[in-house]
């Protein structure tokens, strides 16, 4: 299977949708990303909003109705959601040649 050209995905893109899997306003996704990476990633609105922009232009993430006609509500399209887990299986891969790298040169 060829890899996608948005591949790999930067850590905020990464966290924007794995946070829109569910709709969300921008204020809790500034919120819910620095919850999900402990503080190392911390987004000021600009960046939030920019990130935003590219990803709808993508269409990997759509706006959806809200009751709050002030705060625009997003959620990750089909699309984003497959990008979000070929980078998840890029990263597990990763992760086990490692692990299996480190294994067998500390075992020598």
């Amino acid at each position: 299977m060829k890899r996608s050209k948005h591949l790999p995905l930067t850590e905020t893109v990464y966290y924007i949708l794995l946070v829109l899997l569910q709709p969300v306003h921008g204020y809790v996704i500034i919120q819910q990303v620095e919850e999900l990476s402990k503080g190392q990633v911390r987004l000021a609105a600009g960046t939030l909003y920019g990130a935003i922009e590219n990803l709808l232009k993508l269409k990997f993430i759509e706006p959806v109705a809200s009751i709050d006609k002030r705060r625009k509500v997003y959620q990750t399209t089909a699309l984003g959601r497959s990008i979000l887990r070929e980078d998840m299986q890029r990263m597990q891969h990763m992760v086990f040649i490692t692990e299996t790298a480190i294994g067998t040169s500390e075992g020598e």
